[in-house]
């Protein structure tokens, strides 16, 4: 992940590998030396002149392994370790298990573990105008330790704030639904949800940067509209779902009443001039079409009666 610059252009700090010591051994090392060293300096204070002097050497033989013991800290799989030297970084280090650095380092442990931020659903408006609510779910973790602890306050609600951030400025960019004045591969909320999240996660990544957070998963949870215009949508909907079948039912009506005519007059069964034929298809279109159930009147005169 290439680290973003600042407006000045100065590169933010970079992540620096530090390795660290086996802290089994260094536990070992430790607690030898403090019993070690105070009893040694227990048995030099029977030697005579100098022995004062003599013990206190000895003495710190002891502080050597409580000072050493002092430079031990787990680290859990999946979590680092920053080390800094009088406020100076100095590197991470990513080596799990009981470990050991230097004590003068001060130590600053975080999580490199996926995390899961449910946005809750924001009220926005499409590219349209027309408010929305939408909301997401992100799985992000810390890439760059350096840049999540040093470039950034608080790196957890930077994620959040400016997840919101993205999440409206996508909605921006798509309509929530078709319209006569969008293009027909127009992609939108509703329709394109695979490239919607393409494109959401692409936004966060960009946006995460900073951070130094890389985003693993992004997908919409919630998308709706906003409860002031939703009824009058689900009219829309409605009205167009409608229109859409009232087309479907005459298309076939017009195949069926095309198929009985040819198959009257292929047969011969019944010759009809033009004006029954419009009386025919009107008849038969009326009860294909009709949305209630129509009742048959029986002709007992001539066709023509």
């Amino acid at each position: 992940m290439d680290a973003p610059r600042s407006k000045a252009g100065k590169q933010p700090l970079q992540e620096r590998a530090r390795s660290s010591m086996d802290g089994y051994l260094m536990t070992i090392i430790g607690l030898t030396l403090v019993p070690v060293g105070a009893y040694w300096a227990w048995t030099g204070t029977s030697l005579g002149e100098g022995a004062l002097l003599y013990g206190g050497l000895k003495l710190l033989v002891s502080v050597l392994g409580v000072f050493i013991l002092s430079g031990l800290y787990m680290l859990q799989p999946n979590e680092a370790a920053l080390m800094s030297l009088f406020s100076r970084y100095v590197g991470t280090d990513r080596q799990e298990g009981l470990r050991w650095a230097n004590p003068l380092f001060s130590k600053r442990k975080i999580s490199l573990r996926a995390r899961t931020m449910n946005s809750p659903p924001l009220k926005v408006n499409d590219k349209r105008g027309n408010p929305v609510e939408i909301g997401a779910a992100i799985v992000w973790r810390v890439k760059e330790t350096a840049l999540a602890i040093y470039n950034v306050d608080d790196c957890e609600r930077y994620v959040t704030v400016q997840a919101e951030a993205a999440l409206r400025f996508l909605a921006s960019q798509y309509a929530y639904d078709d319209g006569d004045d969008l293009d027909e591969k127009e992609t939108t909320l509703r329709a394109g949800l695979e490239e919607v999240a393409h494109a959401l996660q692409t936004e966060l990544h960009v946006r995460f940067a900073a951070a130094g957070v890389d985003v693993e998963d992004a997908k919409l949870t919630h998308l709706a509209y906003a409860p002031e215009i939703a009824q009058v949508m689900l009219r829309r909907q409605q009205a167009e779902a409608i229109i859409s079948a009232r087309a479907k039912i005459v298309h076939g009506a017009v195949t069926m009443v095309e198929a009985a005519l040819k198959g009257l007059s292929e047969r011969q069964i019944v010759v009809l001039d033009d004006e029954r034929k419009a009386a025919m298809v009107s008849n038969l279109l009326v009860v294909l079409c009709s949305d209630k159930e129509t009742q048959p009147i029986v002709n007992t005169g001539t066709l023509y009666n």
